[in-house]
């Protein structure tokens, strides 16, 4: 190396990471039109004002008309924005959302108010760089409107059916839950009967390690009527309105050992 200037050095090393950027080890998510920008969410049944803070504020990561600042073709970084796209892309596709199905688009409408209201959507990380991502008290009051508070039945249900309520799991709670393995909230299989707080290898908020709760049919049922009412602070923000369909989730999760 002996000649080189530090100059010539920095130069090279520029360039170096310019050519590396071309190197796409998630995929190529750079496939964007103005055309589609514009179609964000299509004829959507949302609020402007939400619509608005979902093209401003989360398209970027969430939609096919990602804008990719100029750091974004230096490499490394324009891998781990690149890798972030296309995760972002896999869980919640703007682009794409007239093509999910009513219930899914309610789930989907579920868990971004959970994210936003719990501050975890944008992620810390992405707003220390991406300031335009950070959301003020008004993005959040318009984005709550995507999922607004349902009327809670409370009378009885019949009893509940686990065939229903492994349809009603798969389409209500598996944005943030899965069985076996944890995501946004803790693995489900063998719930019931468990302490609240007790998977070990989960992050779970002081609230719910201290509410002392066994999840049993009560108990289940008053936190799906509303994980805020029952545990405050618990970083969930949930409800499943109707009786029946509660029931059978309960149901399900009670075959699920």
């Amino acid at each position: 190396m002996r000649g080189l200037t530090v100059p010539a050095l920095c130069v090279g090393f520029f360039a170096a990471s310019i050519g590396l950027a071309h190197l796409r080890p998630f995929g190529n998510p750079r496939n964007i039109t103005e055309q589609q920008r514009i179609a964000l969410t299509g004829d959507a049944q949302m609020r402007d004002a939400a619509k608005r803070v979902l093209i401003e504020k989360c398209a970027d990561c969430h939609s096919d008309a990602t804008r990719w600042p100029f750091y974004s073709n230096i490499a490394p970084v324009s891998w781990l924005i690149e890798h972030d796209v296309v995760e972002g892309r896999e869980h919640l596709n703007l682009s794409r959302w007239q093509e999910l199905s009513p219930d899914r688009q309610q789930v989907l409408s579920q868990e971004i108010v959970q994210q936003v209201k719990r501050g975890t959507m944008p992620p810390l990380p992405y707003r220390l760089i991406h300031w335009r991502a950070r959301l003020i008290s008004a993005d959040v009051s318009a984005l709550t409107t995507l999922a607004p508070d349902e009327a809670i039945e409370t009378a009885p249900a019949a009893p509940g059916d686990p065939v229903r309520g492994r349809a009603v799991f798969e389409r209500r709670c598996t944005g943030c839950h899965a069985l076996d393995a944890n995501r946004e909230g803790p693995h489900l299989r063998g719930v019931y009967g468990r302490t609240a707080g007790s998977v070990p290898d989960f992050d779970y908020s002081s609230a719910i390690k201290k509410s002392g709760l066994v999840w049993n049919d009560a108990n289940l049922e008053r936190w799906l009527r509303g994980t805020d009412a029952m545990v405050p602070d618990s970083n969930m923000g949930f409800s499943v309105p109707k009786a029946q369909e509660r029931a059978d989730v309960i149901a399900f999760l009670k075959t699920m050992h």
